[in-house]
């Protein structure tokens, strides 16, 4: 792990997406036995927060970790800025979490999904200063980071600050977005281990795929299921330390267990390669709306989220996503912000340089996301 030195394993247990019973609370059962057969087989890294399975996946994660068992793994899990409004909210969460997860020792603590914003709070807040006194103590061994926001902010946030890790999203479609491929060489180069969360895009990289690129992988000449192809692709990048998979059945597990083990830095062919960067095109030329993020159109007098919402559009065309992305149109028509609330004025349209018909657009985006399933 970076310079740490941590022998830490190539797939880390990610614990947002445990299975869950009916109820919608944890299956401990199924949970734990997942946890221990992911260790019993040379998994060594396990990822929670505070805020997953709302609050219940720190508690789960140190039942997992009994009967022998934190002996053999590396706990991570997060501080949660959105919710840190004092420098003593930082101890006061931290130490929850300890109780939660029945330690005294974090092994790998990071300042949760930082942006700009957060960032900022981080510093108002001493965080950093926080996190300098966990070490010194010896209740936290490791300090890191994770994040969301774009390259220049990364660099700024890994810059400030004498860190030992850092979490990032990547994977075949992700290469220039967020902290993204530079992101991941540039903090590989200060020293920093970098661990990937997001290899399959949240599932997207192996649900519903389109067509063509279910095509594409079924007549390829190597036989790999999408997860493998998404997974193997992550674990080519020799910058890499750990990879994250949100594991949500058994059989997850035992495939990631499986690939992993495998997996090796530099070891895809030009032929392999190939085949994901078809498969990448395949889902680039899906996007419906050549919206480039500009934001001249905003603001917008009605208060609609134009970017926002074309970006959510061509997401769902993308990774034939309509029905799971439409939550997220549901939180911005809650608000106000959603396509209905074009009023036709026009000053978007004046202000685009890709002229695009934004009013027309909004239309196709507020029927894609309202038509009845």
């Amino acid at each position: 792990m970076g310079q740490t030195k941590e022998e830490v394993s190539l797939l880390g247990f990610g614990c947002m997406r445990l299975p869950t019973l009916p109820t919608g609370e944890i299956d401990e059962a199924e949970a734990i036995a997942m946890i221990r057969y992911a260790i019993d087989h040379g998994v060594n890294y396990l990822d929670t927060a505070y805020s997953y399975h709302d609050g219940q996946s720190e508690v789960l994660v140190g039942k997992a970790v009994q009967d022998g068992y934190r002996e053999k793994v590396n706990i991570a899990t997060k501080l949660p800025m959105w919710l840190v409004k004092s420098p003593q909210d930082c101890a006061r969460y931290f130490n929850e979490q300890l109780e939660r997860l029945g330690v005294e020792c974090i092994d790998f603590y990071l300042l949760h999904a930082l942006n700009r914003r957060s960032w900022q709070q981080a510093l108002e807040h001493e965080a950093l200063e926080f996190l300098e006194q966990m070490q010194m103590e010896g209740r936290i061994r490791y300090a890191g980071f994770s994040f969301h926001d774009d390259l220049p902010v990364f660099r700024e946030i890994v810059d400030a600050y004498p860190w030992d890790f850092c979490q990032i999203q990547f994977n075949y479609m992700d290469e220039c977005h967020q902290a993204g491929l530079a992101g991941l060489k540039y903090a590989a180069s200060k020293g920093l281990g970098v661990v990937i969360m997001e290899p399959l895009r949240g599932g997207r990289l192996v649900r519903n795929l389109p067509p063509e690129v279910e095509e594409l992988f079924r007549t390829a000449p190597i036989k790999r299921s999408p997860a493998e192809w998404a997974l193997r692709w992550v674990a080519d990048h020799p910058e890499v330390s750990v990879i994250l998979s949100g594991m949500h059945q058994m059989s997850d597990v035992e495939e990631n267990v499986r690939v992993l083990s495998e997996a090796k830095p530099h070891s895809l062919s030009k032929k392999e390669l190939g085949i994901i960067a078809q498969a990448r095109e395949l889902y680039t030329q899906r996007i419906q709306i050549p919206c480039t993020d500009c934001r001249y159109c905003l603001p917008c007098p009605q208060g609609v989220e134009i970017p926002r919402l074309f970006r959510l559009y061509n997401e769902a065309s993308m990774y034939n996503s309509f029905a799971s992305d439409r939550p997220q149109y549901e939180y911005l028509a809650k608000n106000g912000k959603d396509a209905s609330q074009c009023i036709a004025c026009g000053s978007c349209e004046a202000a685009c340089p890709q002229n695009l018909e934004i009013i027309e657009l909004l239309k196709v985006v507020d029927r894609a996301f309202t038509a009845k399933v």
